[in-house]
């Protein structure tokens, strides 16, 4: 009889525990995210019939952990910032996921992001629709080729998207 409220109070401490880890509301959580993209302060070559800015990189998303689907490309606008831009963007939800730049051609595993390098761009702030991160002035773009998402709370790529050069080739 005097063991029942030190088990229920054993029992209150270790689930408050276990939701406090997990956060398992935030698993539940959909968002969608529609940015504008910052067209006022593009600076690279403007297709005069499209008026559409071109992106220096780009790269499509391809299933890690999580199936993840959409496009990222890389802009430079005219105050020289760079920001990476995600459209038709989709993954699933997780607790604390991140976008990463890796500093490798590609990330199909968690171990590759972890041993590559990576440079955190911010949280994820949306699970689905078109959003723009700002790159760090010091960002070597020509070493990090590879935009992740990934969940820091459990070490997982839900998806990577490998840069390619978009660089206009000479016309003959």
């Amino acid at each position: 009889m005097k063991r029942t409220p030190i088990i229920v109070a054993s029992s209150a401490v270790v689930l408050g525990a276990a939701w406090a880890l997990f956060r398992p509301e935030l698993l539940f959580v959909s968002k969608t995210v529609n940015e504008s993209f910052p067209v006022a302060h593009v600076s690279a070559v403007m297709a005069p019939e499209t008026n559409v800015s071109t992106p220096e990189l780009t790269g499509q998303f391809h299933k890690g952990a999580h199936e993840t689907k959409g496009t990222a490309s890389v802009y430079k606008l005219e105050d020289g910032k760079r920001v990476l831009r995600l459209t038709d963007f989709m993954t699933s939800n997780g607790p604390d996921v991140r976008v990463l730049l890796v500093a490798a051609p590609d990330a199909t595993d968690n171990d590759t992001v972890k041993n590559a390098g990576s440079i955190e761009l911010g949280k994820l702030k949306g699970t689905e629709g078109d959003q723009n991160y700002e790159i760090p002035a010091n960002v070597d773009l020509a070493k990090h080729r590879a935009v992740t998402i990934w969940c820091n709370r459990f070490s997982v790529n839900f998806g990577t998207a490998p840069l390619k050069d978009n660089a206009m080739k000479d016309k003959m």
